[in-house]
């Protein structure tokens, strides 16, 4: 790898000298909370979506504890905002996670509304409305903003916002108004400064919260997948002046003329290819400069005979310096992706002790279930990563890569690939179920090529974990007290197949500057034996790795799952793992605290339509995965939750509703002394 730098020791954040003591007298049921010292400065604030710019998702809070998580109550409620605007397109799920600073919480809506609340009582101070569904185009529903970014210089503060339409905004914290000296009237138009024809816009939008590094504000997109004709535009990566808005640099994720790389790109494929964007959050190493980027497969995720070769930076984790947009340097975990197996979560920057040797590394998991480690500013990966072979396509005019990268260290996260020792045996009637199901599909390794419906008398290609398996969007958290990344992960076997586009019925060669693509995806049922899955259990599980070691430290099944099924319920099956279910269990994400793990579960109909009706708030051990307490909440919860203190308290907020439901941001702490 080029351009490889030092590392640098980030401080650790102390954490608060609060204790809890629990009353002997009960009062309401519930025990008392007692006063305690504030923690130290800021401790107690939540700045950013992944609680800090390493996305470690950690706060050294530790008011809540094991013993008393369970007399946590609802503090305070706020509505979102959404609904004010009357029928403006479809929200989805509300999955944003607020801020905390100064003893203000920052939400934002699912239309890009933000508001100011107080961060005791969640009473409204300010909202600020963009009218970016003005500018929203349908190709986009649902409507789904993820979060916001927090900045200041310790005299001015912002909030930076990028809209689904096409907006950067900058909002002043103190009047809720935009801030008239960035861009115009507080505003960029996101249309611009890509570098591309205006025409190729309408796929572009964005929902990830920009990011904010040494007063330069970093921004990535969400760029529409599935097209079979026309073209998608690139997601090449923008910074601005956090100050005036100024266009400082922009990183082309697909190379230019004359850049590095485009070799990777045959026959010039570069010049019309879109995607491969970063749709997720960024990461940032303030003291270095750098800014870490894990970015999505191209277009047409699913066939790549338009664009031969390894496709740089495609389904890469790249570094480039913040003050230059340089790329320092990167690593692609899928070579010619053709699974959308792309990086679909913020990476860790985590500190760690490898035989000895202090490594200031970064950890990036995936949908491929593998973890990558690196050391953050050389790139070297902290232990070998292998190229092994892999099949070849059988798609006419598709080439795969010969070989793709496999860790040797840590151990993957979740199934990978599927063969007929993987498939449910629960009984032997369902055994022989799922075989002749199972016969339909190509069960291989990992990597194994998708192939056209009707290949060898099959459907197409089981893959697993799938495109929305592994790590997706909630990612990994990290305890820097123990060097242990936690994971939350799926196993989504999908049945996957090409079928010819209309394009390629009615002409035999893709028109000049469009990406006209031959094949596109059909997703194949892979349903199990009555209705269960079709590959043994777990279906989600929750991975504990010791960043140190490499190892694993437990690995859980998170949620029942269908083990009230009529045909395995009298096995008195333990935990399965719940299942995938449209955004009831895709976001949120682990909340890691000095005393334990906090996440949430819908309680959902495991056998049928799985739609979530209200969850549970839940408390998890550190070092075993297992409840602990949970609170039943009346809300389906979406958001990655988080915590801060305020006045004596530490509360725990998380998003929640959405669609039919009342979209709401919920507050939880412990009651209060009278």
């Amino acid at each position: 790898m080029e351009g490889r730098h030092s590392a640098f020791a980030p401080k650790a954040r102390p954490h608060s000298t609060c204790r809890v003591a629990l009353a002997g007298i009960a009062l309401a049921g519930a025990s008392l909370l007692i006063a305690c010292a504030p923690p130290e400065d800021r401790v107690g604030d939540w700045r950013h979506h992944g609680s800090d710019l390493a996305s470690s998702k950690y706060s050294p809070l530790d008011q809540i504890n094991a013993e008393n998580f369970g007399n946590l109550q609802v503090a305070w409620r706020w509505e979102s905002a959404d609904r004010r605007l009357g029928d403006v397109y479809d929200t989805g799920n509300y999955t944003a996670t607020p801020l905390m600073a100064d003893g203000r919480v920052y939400a934002v809506t699912s239309h890009g509304q933000v508001a100011a609340l107080d961060a005791g009582t969640g009473e409204q101070l300010w909202l600020y409305d963009p009218r970016s569904w003005e500018r929203e185009l349908p190709t986009q529903l649902p409507r789904r903003t993820r979060g916001i970014e927090y900045w200041s210089d310790g005299e001015a503060a912002r909030i930076l916002l990028a809209t689904m339409g096409k907006q950067l905004v900058s909002i002043d914290v103190a009047t809720g108004r935009p801030d008239p000296a960035f861009g115009s009237g507080g505003v960029v138009d996101l249309t611009g400064d890509l570098g591309v024809d205006d025409r190729v816009m309408a796929h572009i939008s964005h929902s990830a919260p920009p990011i904010v590094v040494r007063d330069t504000v970093v921004v990535g997109s969400k760029i529409h997948d599935y097209v079979s004709e026309n073209r998608n535009p690139p997601g090449h990566i923008r910074a601005y002046d956090v100050r005036t808005g100024a266009l400082k640099w922009r990183f082309h994720t697909i190379p230019q003329e004359g850049e590095a790389f485009t070799e990777t790109w045959e026959n010039d494929s570069w010049r019309v290819q879109g995607n491969t964007n970063a749709w997720t959050m960024l990461a940032a190493d303030e003291e270095l400069g750098y800014v870490y980027l894990p970015l999505s497969t191209p277009t047409n995720d699913y066939y790549g005979g338009e664009r031969l070769g390894d496709n740089l930076f495609a389904e890469s984790l790249v570094c480039v310096d913040v003050e230059t947009g340089k790329r320092v340097w990167h690593f692609q975990t899928v070579h010619h992706g053709i699974w959308d197996y792309d990086i679909a979560s913020a990476p860790n920057l985590v500190d760690i002790v490898v035989d000895g040797r202090p490594i200031k590394a970064v950890a990036q998991v995936s949908k491929t279930a593998f973890t990558y480690v690196f050391d953050r500013a050389t790139g070297e990966p902290v232990w070998p990563i292998e190229e092994r072979p892999v099949p070849p396509s059988t798609v006419p005019g598709e080439r795969l890569a010969p070989t793709q990268p496999f860790p040797t260290k840590p151990p993957p996260f979740d199934r990978q690939g599927v063969g007929e020792d993987d498939l449910i045996d629960f009984t032997p009637e369902l055994a022989e179920e799922a075989r002749r199901i199972a016969a339909n599909f190509r069960l291989e390794p990992l990597f194994e090529p998708i192939i056209v419906e009707g290949e060898g008398g099959k459907l197409g290609t089981l893959v697993v974990p799938g495109a929305g398996g592994g790590a997706s969007f909630p990612g990994a958290s990290f305890d820097p007290d123990t060097g242990i990344l936690y994971v939350d992960s799926f196993t989504l076997p999908t049945g996957m197949a090409l079928v010819e586009t209309a394009t390629n019925v009615t002409q035999s060669q893709p028109v000049p500057g469009t990406s006209d693509f031959r094949y596109e995806i059909k997703y194949q049922p892979a349903i199990g034996p009555e209705g269960l899955p079709l590959v043994k259990p777990p279906y989600r599980r929750l991975t504990a790795i010791d960043l140190n070691t490499g190892e694993h430290v437990f690995q859980v099944a998170q949620g029942p799952g269908p083990r009230n099924h009529p045909a395995i319920a009298h096995l008195n099956l333990g935990a399965l793992g719940s299942r995938h279910s449209a955004g009831a269990v895709a976001e949120g994400g682990i909340l890691v605290t000095k005393t334990v793990l906090i996440d949430f579960l819908p309680t959902m109909d495991e056998l049928g339509d799985r739609v979530p009706n209200g969850g549970h708030l839940r408390a998890l051990g550190k070092g075993t995965g297992a409840v602990l307490a949970e609170v039943a909440v009346d809300r389906s919860l979406h958001g990655a939750p988080m915590t801060y203190w305020h006045d004596g308290r530490q509360y725990v907020a998380v998003a929640g509703g959405g669609g039919a439901e009342k979209s709401e941001l919920i507050a939880f702490a412990l009651p209060q002394a009278r």
